[in-house]
């Protein structure tokens, strides 16, 4: 696992500076402290900070091909780069490595750009072609790893990280209401997007050309599910059971790849200790743990996690968070997020990798991706419950069903028959809205737009689109089931977005953990997406597969536990008997009124309502979070960046300088 960076020249330019690099690589430095390298020409500048896993003394970056006309930078892993090696050995390739990063430079070139299609991994990809002065920019399938660019002064700037662009002094970061109207949305911007106008990702799926001043974005991988009207495949269930297993295995097997030790997030749930037993049954791996508790008994599931625990056998470590916890270290995670996010959820996993890093670990499995592709979550049995009731929505009995969804919020479980009436009966009868499984959240979520500023609102509602008819919906969406539509919205908007972004590759990769989750293996998404609904969400049971195959390795009061969102507290975790200095000063009229963000009166209002004790609804949680994330975003990228020194000698950075390069 790396962070990479560069500077390609659109137009004739004078030879790009190392110090240019290596400032942008020092402001990622966390993402691979191992080693360092360089490549520059005339034309390009490429940089890599490695975190050493496969070919450990073998692998410095930047890598080139046997006649030194293709040279690449690489953030990830490619998990069956040992399956590759042998056919392009057949096919005359030399290899000079014994890593995975060789591997993409070979298969590039051979195939080009559908080099994409033979690799299985998590990778953010930079290569740079000498013969005709093209960069190749590549992202993996599902966005596990991220990667951004902007086009400022006639270059092309790119990293894994926001803030190696911003390094370069041409890149400023301004704040994007549009992108700040999505977050209070769908808990996201959309890709491309990201909170700073003119900052961009290359989308999950996609890869990008650049050549002289001409820049292409080209999709290689779309999500896929198959129509509602096809005929059902004849197949019996044990014969789903089975390829499920067989693949499930291997995912996890070849995530066990590496020169280091590895280890495994257990939280309790089915997905992280399903990950965890297999790598117990089926490999002869030593297994660590790492798990979360908390001091408040509504987030913490520590009973669970020691039980699998001790039914593994496993080495297990904990990291016990408190409020004050997360609300100390948040304005370090915004630092790594680089985006306003509407839950605290990812302090927690921060300190947990931090835990994981001085356990002397850099690589763990874990669960992410089973609840969008075997339809895990609450909101897909909130929208079949929704359908059902729409078939009578006079009913007074079909909408008592919702309470049984979300136990966990109190004033929900409550309610009444009229209040859950109002609150998931809005567009009840719409069913054949694109967007109808995931309306109420973000019905939900936009009330918390009542806190923007006059001048957010005012370039907001300038614009042609809402932030809801921005959503792209591929041609086939309609002939989908319900299902498959609801976990299209789920994977392509929160999944890479957030989900493996805030909470997976940014609080990682802050103490140099690099993430590895077997369940968003292309090979079983593609399963996943080809299974008929059934077999993922029957009835109110989630996951129903999964759950069938987890029997076979773990206790029944495991895999028969009921789905439990992983969440943290939001506003105790700021305001408590140790709130932090910093939440009061960003919080103060004089602060909301200096970014422009927000509306100073009603944010006084919400503070107010806190110092007094009142209670705090769902929506003014999350608007609390996405207040202090976007006025610290401000603060650290806006109004007051700050760069560590560039990267120096003691560094000890390979630089390769290829044949062009102009004397300065």
């Amino acid at each position: 696992m790396c962070g990479i960076t560069g500077i390609l020249n659109l137009t004739e330019s004078a030879p790009i500076e190392e110090a240019a690099l290596r400032q942008m690589l020092a402001m990622i430095r966390h993402r691979g402290p191992d080693q360092f390298g360089i490549y520059l020409d005339d034309r390009v500048g490429l940089g890599s900070a490695r975190l050493s896993i496969i070919d450990i003394g073998g692998g410095q970056q930047p890598i080139t091909n046997e006649d030194e006309t293709l040279w690449i930078v690489f953030n990830g892993e490619i998990f069956n780069y040992i399956e590759l090696r042998p056919d392009l050995e057949a096919r005359g390739h030399r290899f000079a490595t014994n890593c995975d990063t060789e591997i993409i430079l070979h298969l590039y070139e051979d195939f080009g750009p559908d080099c994409l299609a033979y690799l299985n991994g998590q990778f953010a990809i930079a290569i740079w072609d000498t013969r005709n002065r093209t960069l190749f920019l590549a992202r993996d399938r599902l966005g596990v790893r991220p990667l951004y660019y902007t086009v400022a002064d006639g270059a092309l700037i790119f990293g894994s990280e926001i803030k190696a662009l911003l390094a370069d002094r041409r890149v400023r970061a301004e704040i994007d209401p549009v992108a700040l109207d999505q977050i209070f949305t769908f808990w996201c911007t959309l890709s491309p997007r990201s909170i700073f106008q003119g900052i961009v990702d290359v989308p999950p799926g996609h890869y990008l050309i650049a050549h002289e001043d001409d820049i292409r974005v080209e999709p290689y991988w779309p999500l896929q599910f198959p129509n509602a009207d096809a005929p059902a495949p004849k197949r019996d269930f044990g014969s789903y059971l089975e390829e499920f297993r067989s693949l499930l295995i291997d995912a996890t097997q070849i995530r066990l790849r590496a020169d280091v030790p590895v280890g495994a997030y257990l939280s309790g749930g089915l997905d992280s200790s399903t990950i965890a037993a297999i790598i117990r049954n089926y490999t002869h791996n030593r297994l660590d743990t790492f798990s979360i508790t908390f001091s408040d008994p509504n987030f913490d599931e520590s009973e669970f996690q020691l039980r699998m625990a001790k039914h593994l056998g496993t080495d297990h470590q904990v990291v016990h968070t408190t409020h004050a916890d997360i609300g100390h270290v948040f304005p370090d995670v915004i630092w790594h997020t680089e985006t306003p996010i509407l839950r605290t959820s990812p302090a927690p996993m921060f300190l947990l990798s931090k835990l994981v890093r001085e356990h002397n670990f850099k690589v763990v499995l874990t669960g992410e991706g089973s609840d969008e592709f075997l339809a895990g979550y609450d909101i897909f049995k909130e929208a079949q419950l929704r359908r059902f009731w729409a078939r009578q929505p006079d009913s007074q009995i079909r909408p008592l069903l919702l309470k049984r969804l979300y136990p966990d919020i109190v004033d929900l479980s409550r309610s009444n028959t009229a209040y859950l009436s109002a609150f998931f009966g809005r567009g009840l009868t719409d069913a054949d809205a694109p967007d109808y499984s995931h309306a109420v959240r973000w019905n939900n979520t936009s009330r918390a737009k009542r806190f923007f500023s006059p001048e957010v609102n005012r370039v907001v509602e300038a614009q042609t689109r809402t932030a809801r008819d921005s959503v792209y919906y591929p041609p086939e969406f309609a002939r989908w089931a319900p299902l498959s539509q609801a976990q299209y919205l789920e994977i392509s908007l929160f999944l890479s977005q957030y989900l493996l972004s805030s909470q997976g590759d940014r609080p990682g990769m802050a103490h140099s953990i690099e993430g590895r989750f077997p369940f968003l293996d292309y090979r079983v998404v593609e399963f996943a997406n080809r299974l008929p609904p059934r077999l993922k969400l029957r009835g109110l049971t989630e996951k129903y597969l999964l759950k069938q195959l987890a029997r076979e390795w773990l206790p029944d009061e495991i895999w028969q536990r009921p789905k439990r969102p992983y969440r943290a507290p939001i506003h105790r975790s700021f305001f408590n008997d140790r709130t932090p200095d910093y939440v009061r000063e960003i919080l103060s009229p004089e602060q909301i009124g200096a970014t422009g963000l927000f509306n100073a009166p009603a944010v006084s209002r919400l503070v107010n309502k806190l110092d007094r004790g009142l209670p705090l609804g769902e929506t003014d949680d999350m608007a609390l979070a996405g207040i202090i994330s976007a006025q610290l975003v401000h603060q650290l990228f806006v109004s007051d960046f700050r760069m560590p020194p560039p990267l120096s000698e003691a560094d000890d950075v390979k630089v390769c300088l290829g044949q062009r390069v102009t004397a300065a």
